[in-house]
């Protein structure tokens, strides 16, 4: 007998149906003596309904009552889904993540776990019953509800199962695996059975979205068994998440192909050569809770040089009145930028112990007459930034040049 948390994806709560097929999916685990605890999301679409509806009242709306409206999708979902148990002659109950105690930081819409109060929990567990946690929510001190971020169920599950020890955490979603990119852009992309939680973290950072970044961060940190399943077959693998093996080092030099249209670039040009001008420049941009990527400063000239960096696209307008703000201050002779790029990047732990990945990528971008405007480079990836009109077509040549359509 297993401990199991499942998390279903508001495509897999879509529909009434849908959660009487996570209900009898959840039964057929229970009857085979596995402890289960299930942590869904809204109904797909909603959490994008109750964001517009607090837009049509406040058109910058206000983040700590956001939260309070936007948790509410998953507080649905929970009870429908206990309900559909107990239909299917199951004990369940439902949690919010403030009755289980969630306990978070006061980041509203962008908070960050801090602990999580299993005792309720483990005593429904060991009196048989199937514990439903809503996804996405918290509690903050002061007994705010807070959300996690788009994406936050898969923290909350993974977080569960840190916290319960359990044995493994299933990522149920609409795909039934991990692939080499997207199938949408390229359809001769293929599912890999295992991927290190390294390439995962990577993947999941750089545009991947099967998995939030923070569930994969999660994961690796207290070294839970992930996988990734579809809520849509009954029968296969999916992908397991796991660590390195060395044996498994040299079997692939590229996992995958990851991308994000989520992104926008932003110039400070002439800006004094000088000790903490890029602290100058990026801290008021931190302060507002707006992430930087990318950043290429150019070597001085004439006691002068040009910063570039990127931010999330939806903060970018924002990123820009705030420089614009302090332009005085830092001393930029002009700040600009473009809400147009895209940023794709190849990944892979097998980068390690091979040459020439790089020199591959940017050959393969030139024949396509493809501009790299700013490259990023890790020990086990490369990423480059490129005009988003040049995305798919990109993404399709690298997985090409790379082999991935084929089997290893």
């Amino acid at each position: 007998m297993a401990l199991i948390v499942q998390k279903y994806g508001g495509t897999s709560m879509g529909s009434p149906e849908r959660i009487k097929n996570v209900a009898r999916r959840v039964a057929r685990y229970k009857a085979q003596g596995h402890d289960v605890v299930v942590v869904v999301s809204a109904m797909s679409g909603e959490t994008n309904r109750l964001i517009a509806l607090a837009k049509e009242i406040q058109a910058k709306p206000d983040p700590r009552e956001l939260d309070v409206i936007i948790s509410t999708g998953e507080q649905v979902t929970i009870g429908l889904l206990a309900m559909a148990l107990k239909d299917v002659g199951l004990e369940a109950k439902s949690y919010t993540g403030t009755q289980v105690k969630i306990l978070t930081d006061s980041a509203h819409t962008k908070a960050r776990i801090q602990h999580i109060d299993d005792a309720a929990m483990r005593a429904d567990l060991a009196a048989g019953r199937v514990v439903v946690v809503a996804g996405f929510q918290g509690v903050d001190p002061e007994g705010n509800i807070t959300t996690l971020g788009r994406g936050g169920s898969d923290t909350t599950g993974v977080a569960l199962a840190a916290a319960l020890k359990a044995d493994e955490c299933q990522i149920y979603t609409d795909v039934d695996g991990v692939y080499t990119t997207d199938p949408r852009v390229v359809p001769e992309a293929r599912r890999l059975k295992t991927v290190t939680f390294e390439e995962m973290l990577e993947m999941a950072s750089l545009g991947s979205k099967v998995l939030q970044i923070r569930s994969v961060e999660f994961a690796g940190k207290y070294k839970v068994k992930l996988r990734v399943l579809s809520s849509f077959q009954e029968e296969g693998d999916g992908t397991l998440i796991t660590f390195e093996e060395e044996d498994n080092m040299e079997k692939a030099i590229i996992s995958g192909i990851a991308f994000n249209r989520d992104e926008a670039r932003i110039n400070v040009t002439g800006v004094p050569d000088k000790p903490g001008i890029a602290y100058q420049i990026l801290g008021p941009v931190a302060d507002a809770n707006i992430d930087v990527d990318m950043i290429i400063q150019n070597v001085g000239i004439e006691g002068h040089t040009d910063f570039s960096f990127t931010v999330p696209r939806n903060d970018y307008q924002a990123a820009l009145n705030i420089l614009e703000g302090v332009q005085g201050h830092i001393g930029a002779k002009h700040i600009s930028g473009d809400d147009k790029i895209c940023k794709v990047s190849v990944v892979g732990v097998g980068m390690r112990s091979h040459v020439g990945i790089a020199s591959t990528m940017f050959r393969t971008l030139a024949e396509e007459g493809i501009n790299i405007q700013m490259i990023s480079t890790s020990e086990i990836k490369i990423s480059v930034v490129l005009d988003e009109k040049y995305l798919e077509l990109a993404v399709r040549v690298l997985h090409k040049a790379f082999g991935l359509d084929q089997e290893n």
